[in-house]
């Protein structure tokens, strides 16, 4: 079995849901007391927070890139950065390691692609839903349109990431907020809804609605295992 390497804390909510996920799915497909192997740096989110507010990539870069050199030396075979966001400045990571990165943005599109999913609502933080680092590789590399919210429905999606689920608050309101944007989505002709921040999924789930989400946790952590645990997979 491989060694999974991640780079998490930010949010260390979210990274929790990834050590999760990939523990279950190892153990799912290999049984026993099988587990992970896991070489996880967790940084401190307030710092890259109030980088990314500044718009100084180039420190968060700095920062990550370090991170995951230290990931690389407990043993990683392969990295995942364990957010959406800043997968914005995970061309610098790369090249700051010889093992690959496991593109988040990739393993979503690829599930969009198996699914049939041609157009598909993107939620996250502003900078992924403003900026083309996400958005554009998805309809680019893979030829999925993408649509997100308008401004409005964008600055309240953002600030209930950092206000509240960054923070480990889930509340009743606020998933009320964000459904009532999927359903605009979807009247718009979206046929499925990305969740491209890793905290949605702690507020919003498939339960709550009919239009099909995409976890991008669930989906990048199913993506590691099946690396870590299979031979020959690319």
């Amino acid at each position: 079995m491989k060694t999974i390497g991640l780079l998490g804390g930010m949010s260390w909510e979210s990274t929790a849901t990834y050590y999760k996920e990939i523990n279950q799915g190892v153990k799912e497909i290999l049984g026993g007391l099988h587990s992970a192997k896991i070489s996880l740096y967790s940084v401190d989110f307030d710092e890259i927070e109030k980088l990314q507010h500044r718009g100084s990539w180039n420190e968060t870069a700095k920062i990550l890139s370090r991170a995951a050199q230290s990931v690389e030396a407990g043993g990683a075979d392969f990295l995942l950065i364990c957010t959406n966001t800043m997968h914005k400045v995970a061309e610098e990571i790369q090249a700051s390691i010889s093992i690959p990165l496991v593109h988040i943005a990739d393993a979503t599109a690829e599930k969009l692609i198996s699914d049939g999913i041609k157009r598909a609502g993107l939620l996250g933080t502003k900078f992924t839903m403003e900026q083309g680092f996400y958005k554009n590789r998805v309809s680019e590399k893979y030829g999925i349109d993408i649509i997100v919210p308008n401004q409005q429905d964008q600055e309240i999606i953002h600030s209930i990431i950092y206000n509240e689920l960054c923070l480990g608050k889930i509340n009743a309101s606020s998933r009320t907020k964000y459904l009532e944007i999927v359903g605009k989505l979807f009247s718009q002709g979206a046929e499925a809804i990305v969740l491209g921040c890793t905290e949605i999924a702690l507020l919003v789930q498939q339960q709550h609605t009919n239009v099909p989400l995409y976890d991008t946790t669930q989906i990048h952590a199913a993506k590691a295992v099946k690396l870590a645990t299979c031979k020959n997979v690319s």
